[in-house]
């Protein structure tokens, strides 16, 4: 039986003429809109079980960011990068006429949320930084590297799972056969000859290898240390200390494994 998905598609053309996708899960007595923001080869379907449990509270937007999902791909490679995409939400948010968010960043997506609570602060209720902090380790740089854009002899979807596995594999070394192909689900799509491909354009990876810094933004303690007055959730991957240059005692800094 048909059923109506939970949110809706909005479309958003930016100042560059590229048109943005994202999911708007709508919710008229939210306090505030929970703003998600994906890693660097995700996207916005990475949400959908979060925005399944926090929609009975909260509206919810969730975007996907160039190059990504359903969204265009630049014929700038030298725009993916964390600058524009803050650019790119902050149009969104503006075009919705959103003026109270409450921003969950996922990695790439936690460095915009920090770029974006350090310019708009008046605008952040709150920032929940999952497996990302102030400090982009190098080793984590050169991991990504080595997997970003590269779909390898994926000719279907047990080989895209397996691609997966062996990619993120040491992030979830509990994960069975099936939650690997739902992530595979993921991150990648059917061409039309109904071989998975990457659901990204691999030219993201362009600024990583031709210059790291306008991927990953080389001071982020600063724009850190501006969120001083908002409440702040730090996850890392595996321990809170690359997040705690100082003490921070009035947040709260929770690990997973």
């Amino acid at each position: 039986m048909w059923q109506m998905k939970p949110y809706a598609d909005h479309w958003l053309t930016t100042h560059d003429g590229l048109r943005l996708y994202a999911r708007d899960y709508p919710n008229p007595n939210s306090p505030f809109t929970v703003l998600c923001m994906h890693g660097l080869t995700r996207n916005s379907s990475d949400f959908a079980q979060l925005a399944e449990s926090l929609n009975p509270q909260y509206r919810l937007i969730v975007a996907d960011q160039r190059g990504r999902g359903r969204s265009g791909y630049d014929g700038n490679p030298a725009n993916y990068n964390v600058t524009t995409y803050v650019a790119d939400t902050f149009a969104l948010l503006d075009r919705l006429e959103i003026s109270s968010i409450m921003m969950i960043g996922t990695s790439m997506g936690g460095l915009m949320a920090m770029i974006m609570a350090s310019q708009q602060p008046e605008r952040v209720r709150g920032v929940v930084l999952n497996d990302v902090g102030p400090v982009v380790e190098a080793d984590g740089i050169a991991r990504i590297q080595g997997y970003v854009g590269n779909s390898g002899e994926v000719t279907s979807w047990n080989d895209a799972a397996e691609l997966a596995r062996a990619n993120n594999g040491v992030a979830f070394p509990d994960w069975d056969a099936a939650d690997w192909l739902a992530f595979a689900r993921n991150t990648f799509v059917e061409d039309d000859s109904g071989i998975p491909r990457l659901a990204y354009d691999p030219a993201i990876s362009a600024p990583l290898s031709s210059d790291q810094s306008s991927a990953v933004p080389p001071a982020m303690w600063p724009v850190f240390d501006a969120m001083a007055d908002i409440p702040t959730l730090v996850i890392p991957a595996q321990s809170p200390t690359s997040c705690r240059r100082k003490p921070l005692p009035r947040w709260l800094v929770a690990t997973t494994t």
